[in-house]
């Protein structure tokens, strides 16, 4: 039997953090395909079509990463796609918390599913997508925090 796990987010935008987790991620399972959700209530920076380019173009030399965009519970994604594991990265144990709530209640929905966390690498650690959507928005210089120039 096949591993397939979930990476679900919004990666608004996909940061080198983002990256690091589904590069360790692809090595643990079989299948690695990266949920792109869309969240119809949220005004998005990078629009899901373009950053679902932009995802796909980081990983085109890794065959067992894929990318698809989504809607609704990501309980449900994951069992629409066989898909057992959900992966997910914390850089603290704020993350921690956060993340260990949402794990619970996907669990409630879906039985067979399991949540796998990855710590983010120490040197990855203080990147977050609000962050750099905010010093890219004010004009700064993003290069650092993604895996791709990001023309917005």
């Amino acid at each position: 039997m096949s591993k397939t796990a979930l990476f679900p987010g919004s990666f608004d935008p996909f940061t080198k953090g983002h990256e690091d987790i589904a590069l360790r991620g692809a090595k643990l399972f079989d299948e690695l395909i990266i949920g792109l959700g869309v969240n119809t209530s949220k005004n998005r920076y990078i629009e899901v079509s373009k950053m679902k380019e932009l995802i796909e173009a980081t990983f085109v030399d890794v065959p067992n990463i894929k990318v698809q965009v989504f809607q609704g519970l990501t309980a449900n994604f994951a069992k629409e796609l066989n898909a057992n594991y959900i992966l997910r990265g914390v850089r603290n144990t704020t993350d921690f918390e956060y993340e260990n709530t949402i794990a619970q209640a996907n669990k409630n929905m879906n039985k067979e599913l399991e949540t796998v966390f990855l710590i983010t690498s120490p040197q990855l650690a203080h990147i977050s997508s609000t962050i750099t959507r905010e010093i890219h928005k004010l004009g700064g210089d993003v290069t650092d925090y993604l895996p791709y120039p990001l023309n917005v």
